[in-house]
């Protein structure tokens, strides 16, 4: 192996020149045969080692939690994004897996109070200082939004 500085290194052609004194093609690719039958694969790959960076993705930089923080003037729903002090996004495969689970509770929970249910909010807080067990939710923001675009479009929808 040869070593030299990521950006100030060895010139393409003393590269070419050392494959060459080693024997090998000047391209640096060579020929890889499948394991089980033996034949030649059609491309030619390049085989050897290859610049090794550093990822500066630090755990640090990452973390991010929230208690309670800004919320969308539309839908109500926690903004995204650590920049913003947003929430965690719960997205589709994540709703499916609870479903999958059976975490019901859960799964309300975090698509209503914890999400856009803005009084459901209140009376969650309410009753963890009251002692209360159970809080029922409400209708989500998101579900109101939905409810005013579809009336925009001429549409009357009545609950049940």
């Amino acid at each position: 192996p040869i070593a030299t500085p990521v950006f100030d290194g060895a010139k393409e052609e003393d590269i070419k020149d050392w494959l060459k004194l080693a024997g090998l093609d000047e391209d640096g690719k060579t020929t890889l045969y499948d394991g089980r039958t033996g034949e030649a694969f059609d491309q030619r790959v390049t085989v050897g080692y290859m610049y090794m960076l550093k990822l500066n993705h630090l755990v640090d930089d990452k973390m991010h939690s929230r208690s309670t923080g800004p919320y969308s003037l539309v839908t109500q729903q926690p903004l995204g994004g650590k920049a913003q002090f947003g929430g965690q996004r719960f997205g589709e495969m994540e709703v499916w897996a609870l479903e999958a689970y059976g975490a019901a509770h859960t799964l309300q929970e975090m698509l209503t109070v914890k999400s856009d249910d803005q009084e459901g909010r209140t009376r969650v807080y309410k009753s963890i200082v009251d002692g209360e067990q159970r809080v029922e939710a409400g209708i989500p923001e998101s579900f109101n939004v939905l409810m005013r675009e579809v009336r925009a479009l001429g549409l009357d929808i009545d609950l049940v």
